[in-house]
């Protein structure tokens, strides 16, 4: 029988958010992971099987941020399909266009947009 879990969810949630946002996914060690949400290994690979599978459930939650978004989009969708579909369904339920998208890059490089109103 499973030992419970000894964490909240959510929690490790929003602290992986904040780790992938600031490193990337590439950039965010497992160890960084770890020292960021206060679990072990352990609970990290029995609860979400990998670093991507806890990416995955982060960016399908309600945890999930545009900045994260863009993370999912530069560093995973070039390779990988199933990701790209996350990503397609994402834009459409929370109708993200190309604009808004556009946006978030220039914001998350602290470039100003000219001539908007």
């Amino acid at each position: 029988m499973p030992r419970p879990r000894e964490f909240d969810t959510d929690t490790v949630l929003a602290a992986a958010v904040d780790t992938f946002v600031r490193h990337g996914y590439t950039g965010a060690s497992v160890d960084q992971i770890l020292d960021a949400v206060g679990i072990r290994r352990a609970s990290l690979y029995n609860a979400f099987g990998s670093k991507r599978g806890l990416f995955l459930t982060a960016l399908c939650s309600t945890h999930s941020t545009m900045p994260l978004l863009l993370v999912a989009l530069m560093d995973l969708a070039p390779s990988d399909p199933s990701v790209r579909q996350e990503i397609r369904e994402k834009l459409v339920a929370e109708n993200i266009d190309a604009r808004a998208l556009g946006d978030a890059i220039l914001t998350r490089a602290c470039i100003e947009r000219k001539g908007t109103a």
